[in-house]
């Protein structure tokens, strides 16, 4: 805890609370900051940033949450492959409960569907290896942190001669969604809380189409209380000076040319293609799909199925809560119809979503 301790000082913290207050002093309107990553968005609440921070400074969460931004078609794709009976379906634990437009994974493994949770894509991969007369179906979902994992998991089943490993993807990409957000007038982002384990894979360089054509400000920032108060300073800093551009906080994770070995395993089997995001839309060239010489392991290609037209729950704002326009309390079925025994919405269901970090940590 000694390493941890030295970035919750409360001594630290009270400073870096003044100097936020003197920089957001010059700049005449609301800073608008927002965070694009679901342990952010915990850590937030969690450590109650914005009770610190000036009424001149508005935080607001956006689609940082993997699980939470997957469309119900794809969760409804998923339960389809569920229900035949040569498929074991295997995923991360948040998924197995994120309802579908009738069921849940959860729901169908209860009345028999084999459905497996793992730790890791190679977890999957191990499963292919144990039940040859089975499809494993692992689902891949999550942004370019967990994605190079998932693509590592094709090219070791395809060196080890799988024939029954797939994969159904739902993998996405972060920048681009950042700057269509920007673009939103709805919205006026001030600044972006850069995602820290995105930006360990991609590199500060990724953000820089966004600030050089939108002007929006953005610092990579870490999880504790003072990375979190810092990176808010550093943009409060800049957006006080006029002067938008991509900044590091988290150092010492975070280096300047990313990971490449991570993006060249990534780039070998996925290319970049449109994607929906809940309560977004289609956002072009967001997406990672399978590249034309693994379409064997394409699950969406190699397994046909019936999936049903997809309908969102009424009432849910997961959605709109996805894109900052609303908080969780403005749900009218929070904390009544939807709670985290019970979610309406992926917001609730995953452990980095907005909804279930209000319901923990909301006052």
């Amino acid at each position: 805890m000694r390493y941890l301790d030295a970035f919750r000082d409360g001594a630290v913290a009270g400073r870096l609370v003044a100097q936020i207050r003197e920089a957001a002093a010059g700049y005449q309107g609301t800073m608008t900051f927002m965070e694009v990553c679901g342990t952010h968005t915990m850590a937030i609440y969690q450590h109650g940033i914005r009770a610190l921070l000036p009424e001149q400074i508005r935080l607001i969460s956006g689609p940082g949450c993997p699980v939470c931004v997957t469309p119900v078609g794809y969760v409804d794709h998923a339960i389809a492959l569920a229900r035949l009976p040569e498929v074991i379906i295997a995923t991360f634990g948040d998924m197995v409960r994120v309802p579908g437009s009738s069921s849940s994974l959860q729901q169908e493994k209860a009345r028999g569907a084999d459905v497996r949770i793992v730790y890791s894509p190679l977890d999957a991969v191990a499963l292919a290896q144990k039940h040859p007369e089975k499809k494993i179906v692992f689902l891949g979902v999550g942004f370019e942190t967990t994605a190079p994992t998932i693509a590592a998991s094709v090219l070791t089943a395809r060196q080890k001669r799988l024939a029954n490993y797939f994969v159904l993807s739902a993998n996405k990409t972060i920048p681009v969604p950042m700057a269509a957000l920007a673009s939103d007038p709805d919205l006026q982002v001030s600044g972006y809380l850069c995602p820290a384990h995105v930006s360990a894979i991609i590199g500060p360089r990724a953000y820089a189409p966004l600030v050089e054509q939108q002007k929006v400000p953005c610092v990579i920032t870490g999880f504790e209380p003072l990375d979190m108060l810092q990176g808010v300073l550093m943009l409060a800093r800049q957006l006080s000076a006029g002067t938008p551009r991509v900044e590091t906080q988290y150092s010492r994770i975070v280096r300047e040319d990313g990971n490449p070995r991570a993006r060249t395993i990534l780039s070998q089997v996925f290319a970049p293609c449109d994607t929906a995001w809940r309560g977004i839309g289609v956002i072009p060239e967001s997406g990672l799909c399978f590249r034309e010489e693994f379409a064997l392991f394409d699950a969406a290609r190699q397994i046909p199925v019936q999936v049903e037209e997809p309908m969102e729950h009424t009432g849910c704002l997961c959605g709109e809560i996805l894109k900052g326009k609303v908080t969780p309390k403005q749900c009218p079925l929070f904390r009544t119809l939807c709670t985290p025994e019970d979610p309406v919405g992926a917001c609730m269901v995953s452990s980095e979503g907005t909804c279930a970090a209000e319901y923990k940590y909301g006052t």
